[in-house]
């Protein structure tokens, strides 16, 4: 496991070159780039969509449409300021086998900072995301009914609601993935790119599947990297790009390799970003095994990938810290604001006892310091306390999920690795396991 904190990864010059291309921005040196694919041949300017200039009557939240005699589900999230003559982007994220829409749309364990796959917050309220319920929590898209509701989906939020029918996209973890490669195959001239998170294959189909669809592929070198490689090549012949071997982090390395295509067809860029892991969404740089969708590289490339924008912004002010091993967060036992009131882990919740805010490199929580006693050894309780800025009060939040104090080096630790609620929190040589690993919440 890296035990710094450096980000080991490589973009080629073509990798930024791609990312602009698709949100129709200019690159020095580069032609200015249309904005998305319209028909297998060309691609036009923004086009409207029949909501824009209309009083909306969609809203945010879980909505029921019925298409091929049953009834499906989807959650809409529409942003706080939606602008009726603002045409948005409109993106697509498909579930995992046995996930669900709601997972995909309130972040799972990671909470609002990964909903939507982690798209929604760096969006900046210029998207609409949709997060659709699969039939048996799957996307097996027998007879085309997955993609049909697609179309269902599309009509009714572009009915009601303004979109820039030149930028949709779609991206999805595993089953997910496949759905998205399956939309990319069968609706070419309707999503403007999409990105396939360790797809398993095509298990959804790929119905006619020969026309260019930007495409972004990400997969674990450990996680049958070869049906990876042979789905992206598909985009590889489709969208015209030179082939190549494109370079795959070694086994170890705990990092990723992020590499766009050349030679592509203007628009149609082909991105491969391979990391040294299994199976996973979430995937951390610098962390062995780690699966963190709040603290992962993933979410941030998709969106460059798609928009051209940069992704990560700054951390939430206050936050929860969330145990990877538990899924707990840490806890003011008892929701006791007393001095020397012990740290526990305990079901995520929004009360004042799990809030915290940085201050210099003090973590405050219900208007303490988190706290340790001075020089302590590993094993020792931590706390809460005055504020006092000694150095047994600072904290390092380090990218590899862990947090250490500052006079001792120690991390904060899950005792004994234990996972249930209650479960006692202290100081303890830093190992990086995932009873060390906290994430912001």
């Amino acid at each position: 496991m890296s035990k710094d904190n450096r980000f080991h990864r490589r973009w080629t010059l073509f990798g930024a070159a791609a990312a602009l291309l698709l949100a129709g921005t200019d690159v020095a040196g580069a032609e200015p780039a249309p904005a998305a694919p319209v028909t297998s041949d060309t691609v036009t300017t923004a086009a409207a969509t029949p909501g824009c200039g209309k009083a909306p009557t969609l809203r945010s939240g879980t909505h029921t449409i019925q298409t091929g005699g049953k009834n499906r589900s989807f959650i809409l999230s529409i942003p706080d300021n939606y602008n009726n003559t603002y045409q948005h982007r409109l993106v697509f994220g498909f579930h995992w086998l046995g996930g669900t829409m709601d997972q995909v749309a309130g972040g799972g364990s990671d909470g609002a900072v990964y909903a939507h796959y982690g798209l929604k917050q760096l969006s900046n309220n210029t998207a609409i995301f949709v997060a659709p319920q699969g039939l048996n929590n799957g996307w097996g898209n027998s007879g085309g009914e997955d993609v049909n509701f697609v179309d269902a989906m599309i009509k009714r939020i572009e009915d009601d609601l303004c979109v820039d029918t030149t930028q949709r996209f779609s991206l999805g973890f595993s089953y997910g993935g496949a759905m998205s490669i399956s939309l990319a195959c069968s609706r070419p001239t309707v999503f403007r790119a999409i990105a396939a998170i360790a797809s398993p294959g095509e298990i959804s189909g790929c119905s006619g599947g020969t026309a260019p669809v930007a495409y972004m592929g990400i997969h674990g070198i450990s996680d049958n990297i070869g049906s990876g490689r042979g789905q992206r090549d598909r985009w590889v012949r489709n969208n015209g790009c030179t082939v190549q071997n494109p370079p795959e982090p070694a086994r170890g390395s705990n990092t990723h390799i992020t590499t766009a295509y050349s030679g592509c067809r203007t628009g149609y860029p082909v991105v491969w970003a391979p990391f040294d892991g299994g199976h996973q969404q979430g995937p951390v740089d610098g962390c062995a095994g780690c699966e963190s969708g709040a603290r992962s590289w993933v979410k941030g490339e998709v969106w460059k990938f798609f928009t051209g924008e940069q992704g990560p912004i700054p951390d939430p002010t206050t936050f929860r810290l969330r145990g990877e091993a538990s899924s707990r967060c840490l806890d003011v036992n008892g929701a006791n604001s007393a001095s020397g009131t012990q740290m526990i882990i305990w079901d995520c919740n929004t009360g004042a006892n799990q809030q915290f805010t940085v201050n210099g490199k003090a973590l405050q929580v219900m208007g303490k310091c988190l706290d340790m006693p001075s020089n302590a050894a590993a094993g020792t309780r931590v706390r809460i306390w005055d504020c006092n800025s000694g150095t047994n009060q600072q904290w390092n939040l380090n990218t590899n999920g862990t947090v250490s104090n500052v006079q001792n080096g120690l991390c904060l630790d899950v005792n004994g690795a234990a996972t249930a609620n209650g479960s006692a929190v202290i100081v303890w040589n830093c190992h990086t396991g995932a009873n060390q690993r906290w994430a912001r919440a």
